[in-house]
């Protein structure tokens, strides 16, 4: 008589620091990466060497405040045992923030859509308190006119003008749902949603978008290098340190937990 074990597929929300992380994916070598971290974590937990699946993967030093994972086991336990036991073996700059036991057929590289926030903090003087966890630029910007840069990034397009040299995606066609920019005090927010994002996409928009707050670019210039499709007439990237992974959404709802946007309150 054969047993089949029951497989359980566990996901959960992750928040962490990236600042001290050489990004999510883990690599080869004694090299401190989130994923690495996390199945570590879990090993200690349950004593069963685990492999998870990401929603996506983030760079050296930007930060999550809602990524999706998901892995496979025989173990069975309740979702918030998972969460509460990973949370005990994790280091401080990375939390559970939520866990549920999923359908079969979930697979966290298939969300439907993934949001990003950048922050960027406008001052003379470089931060100090949010060393780190903001940008930075030195004098004000012309936020109408970016925003006005913003519509040609919405719909479907080839986003190659924005994609970094080492990127190994298929295709450059991205469809950018939503783009935003807010601003509070000294603080600005650009929020975009899209169905998937390429490596340094997010921070290749935002230096081509400080070009045009600052008068560096027009907005003619900026269509111009949408349009190009090449990273030859783009600005240089920007820095990592005030992009956040903020939202992953999927056909169906798993998750409870909610983000609290404390940078922009």
């Amino acid at each position: 008589m054969n047993i089949i074990n029951k497989k359980y597929n566990i996901a959960m929300v992750v928040e962490y620091d990236g600042s001290n992380f050489y990004g999510f994916q883990k690599q080869l070598g004694n090299i401190r990466t989130v994923q690495g971290e996390i199945q570590k974590s879990l090993q200690m937990f349950c004593g069963e060497l685990i492999e998870v699946v990401i929603s996506g993967r983030t760079d050296a030093g930007v930060h999550a405040l809602y990524q999706v994972i998901n892995f496979k086991t025989d173990l069975s336990r309740p979702a918030k045992g998972w969460m509460m036991g990973c949370n005990s073996f994790l280091p401080k700059d990375i939390v559970i923030r939520d866990c549920a036991i999923v359908d079969d057929d979930f697979y966290a590289r298939f969300a439907i859509n993934r949001t990003y926030h950048y922050y960027l903090y406008i001052d003379r003087i470089r931060p100090g308190l949010f060393n780190g966890k903001v940008g930075w630029f030195y004098a004000e910007l012309d936020i109408a006119l970016m925003q006005e840069a913003l519509n040609y990034l919405i719909g479907t397009h080839d986003f190659s003008s924005f994609r970094a040299s080492g990127c190994q995606s298929n295709s450059s066609i991205r469809t950018m749902y939503k783009v935003c920019i807010e601003q509070k005090g000294k603080m600005i927010r650009f929020e975009l949603c899209a169905n998937a994002f390429l490596y340094h996409m997010v921070r290749n928009i935002i230096g081509a978008l400080v070009y045009v707050g600052k008068g560096a670019l027009s907005l003619n210039n900026f269509k111009e290098i949408v349009d190009s499709k090449t990273r030859k007439y783009a600005p240089p990237t920007f820095m990592p340190d005030g992009l956040y992974l903020v939202d992953v959404q999927y056909s169906k709802k798993y998750f409870e937990y909610k983000i609290s946007d404390w940078l922009f309150q």
